[in-house]
């Protein structure tokens, strides 16, 4: 059994907005021509709201974390909907009880 490697740098996206067509499309296709892959994928529909939550590995992309989350924004704007990327541990601390 293939277990997780602690030292891969995890990454967690959110896209939050109106639903249309193709938002997963066009967030997997930016992921995949940056080499991040993506570990975990979760995705709902709520009365015409989309939320998604990934945790990716961002180890293989040739850019820098901080490229990854402007081109992320842009696209985000480009197609109408908010979209993030944080560090997994910063996500982890925000999100503490």
């Amino acid at each position: 059994m293939k277990t997780e490697d602690s030292t891969v740098k995890k990454g967690i996206i959110t896209v939050v907005g109106k639903d249309q067509v193709g938002i997963i499309a066009k967030v997997c296709t930016y992921l995949a021509e940056n080499d991040v892959n993506i570990l975990d994928i979760s995705q709902t529909i709520v009365q015409g709201y989309f939320n998604m939550m990934m945790i990716v590995n961002h180890d293989a992309s040739s850019k820098a974390f901080n490229d990854l989350a402007d081109e992320l924004a842009a696209l985000g704007k480009e197609i109408g909907v908010d979209i993030k990327i944080q560090h997994e541990e910063i996500f982890n601390m925000m999100h503490r009880l």
